[in-house]
C-alpha cells in the first residue's frame, strides 16, 4: 500500500476529525492487538446504569492521541524542542498506553488473570509490536517505562494531568451524558508549558485544573464508582472466580478457547509469554458475554444465578455507608441465605460480601500538578489555588459497602 492511503482520517464525536500522522501509527492501528480493542468496553458494566456508555477503548486510545498531537504543537510554539522522533514516540506511547487491557479488565485482574495488571500487559504488547516493527517502538517503550531523560514526555502519558485522564473524563462524560464530567481539554492544554524538562501549567489555566479535578472526583462518583456499575462489576468477578474454580475441578464450561485456557491455567507475570500474550490478544468483551449466556443454563447453582444476575441485570442489593458492616449482621445473612437455598456457607460468601472504594481526585503523595506563576516560581496546585475545596479533594474519601441478595431485605 502506498504512503499516501495511511494518511487516514477518523471523525469523532468528541473533536471532530483526528488525522493518524504518519504510515508507522497506521499500521500500528490495524495491528490485529490494536484493532481488538474495538470489541472491548470503554466503561465495562456502566452501560447498564447508563445506556449510551457503550465507547470503547479503540476510541479512547485514538481521542488520546488526538489531544498529544494538540500538546506537542502547543508545547513547540512556546519553544519547547521536540524532535520528531520524541514526538513519534509520544504518539505510539499514548496509542498504546491501555493496549493490554483485557474485557471487563478490572473484573479480570481480580480473578482470572491474577495479579497481572493491564499496565504490564501494555509493555509486553509493545516489546512484541517492537519486535515486529524492527525497533521502531523503543524510544516509545522508554518513555512508557519512565526512562527517558525528558521528564515531561511521560508526565504527558501517565500523571495526574496527562492526556489519558483528560480524553477518557471528556469521552465518558459525553457517553454516559453525566455533565457533571465534561472537562476543557483544550484549554489545559493550552496552558501548558515545559520548564527545566517538567511539565507545568501556566497561572492563567489554574481553573481549569481546578475544575478538571472537581469534575474527576464527580465522575468516580456518579459513573465509575455509582453503586450500580460497582456491584455489577463485583458480581461479574464472582462468577469469573466461580468458573475458574469449576474448571480447576476437572468441570469443562461452555466458552471460548483463550477464555477456557485462562480459567485452566494460573498465569502470572513471570509465566505470560509469548503464547500466552497472543491468547490473551484473542479476548474480548463478546467471550465474558457468551459465556455468561451458557453459564446461566449450568448446574452450578452460584455459577448460573450469578450469570443470570448479569444479563437480565438483576443484580445483587449494594448499601453503602459511611461505617464499616459489621461481621455480625453479615454472617446472619450468609446462615439465612444458605439455610433457604441449601448450601454451605462458603458457598453463601459469593452472594454476599463487604468492601470498601476510595475515591481521591488529587493525591498530594504522587507527582504533583506545578503552576508556574506569573514571577517563574513553581509551586503545588493545592498550595497556588485560592479555592479551599482543592484541599478537600486531595483528601482520601472511603466509603464502605455490602452486597446482598434482594430477598434478604
Amino acid at each position: 500500500m502506498s504512503e499516501i492511503n495511511k494518511l487516514k482520517i477518523f471523525n469523532d464525536p468528541i473533536y471532530g476529525f483526528i488525522t493518524i500522522p504518519n504510515a508507522l501509527i497506521y499500521d500500528l492501528v490495524q495491528h490485529p492487538y490494536f484493532q481488538r480493542l474495538r470489541r472491548i468496553s470503554q466503561m465495562g458494566l456502566s452501560y447498564l446504569v447508563y445506556p449510551g456508555a457503550n465507547h470503547t477503548r479503540f476510541h479512547h486510545a485514538l481521542g488520546c492521541m488526538h489531544i498529544m498531537q494538540k500538546a506537542v504543537d502547543v508545547l513547540r510554539f512556546k519553544g519547547v524542542s521536540i524532535s520528531e522522533e520524541e514526538e513519534n514516540a509520544l504518539y505510539i506511547a499514548i496509542l498504546l498506553h491501555d493496549i493490554g487491557h483485557g474485557p471487563f479488565s478490572h473484573a479480570m485482574e481480580s480473578s482470572i488473570v491474577e495479579d497481572v495488571h493491564h499496565e504490564a500487559i501494555s509493555l509486553l504488547f509493545m516489546n512484541q509490536l517492537n519486535k515486529e516493527f524492527h525497533g521502531q517502538l523503543s524510544l516509545a517503550i522508554q518513555v512508557f517505562e519512565g526512562d527517558y531523560h525528558r521528564k515531561f514526555m511521560l508526565q504527558l502519558i501517565s500523571s495526574q494531568l496527562d492526556m489519558d485522564r483528560m480524553d477518557y473524563l471528556k469521552r465518558d462524560s459525553f457517553y454516559s451524558g453525566v455533565a457533571e464530567g465534561n472537562v476543557n481539554s483544550e484549554r489545559l492544554i493550552q496552558m501548558m508549558n515545559v520548564v527545566d524538562d517538567v511539565l507545568v501549567i501556566e497561572e492563567k489555566g489554574i481553573y481549569s485544573v481546578e475544575k478538571f479535578l472537581m469534575s474527576r472526583r464527580l465522575m468516580y462518583w456518579q459513573a465509575y464508582l455509582h453503586k450500580t456499575s460497582l456491584v455489577a462489576e463485583l458480581i461479574l468477578t464472582k462468577v469469573l472466580k466461580r468458573a475458574k474454580e469449576l474448571t480447576q475441578k476437572g468441570i469443562i464450561l461452555p466458552c471460548s478457547e483463550p477464555l477456557l485456557f485462562f480459567m485452566q491455567n494460573k498465569i502470572t507475570m513471570e509465566t505470560f509469554d509469548s503464547k500466552n500474550l497472543d491468547l490473551f490478544s484473542q479476548l474480548d468483551d463478546f467471550d465474558i458475554i457468551s459465556a455468561l449466556k451458557s453459564w446461566q443454563k449450568q448446574d452450578d447453582f452460584i455459577l448460573s444465578s450469578l450469570s443470570k444476575m448479569i444479563i437480565n441485570r438483576d443484580l445483587l442489593k449494594i448499601k453503602l455507608t459511611e461505617e464499616k458492616p459489621s461481621s455480625e449482621e453479615l454472617h446472619a445473612l450468609k446462615e439465612r441465605f444458605a439455610l433457604e437455598n441449601n448450601i454451605t456457607l462458603a458457598e453463601a460468601n459469593y452472594f454476599i460480601f463487604k468492601g470498601k472504594i476510595k475515591n481521591q481526585a488529587y493525591s498530594k503523595e504522587a507527582e504533583p500538578i506545578r503552576i508556574l506563576k506569573k514571577d517563574k516560581t513553581i509551586e503545588d496546585v493545592v498550595d497556588a489555588s485560592d479555592q479551599l475545596n482543592l484541599k478537600s479533594l486531595s483528601k482520601s474519601v472511603v466509603k464502605y459497602y455490602i452486597c446482598f441478595p434482594k430477598q434478604l431485605v
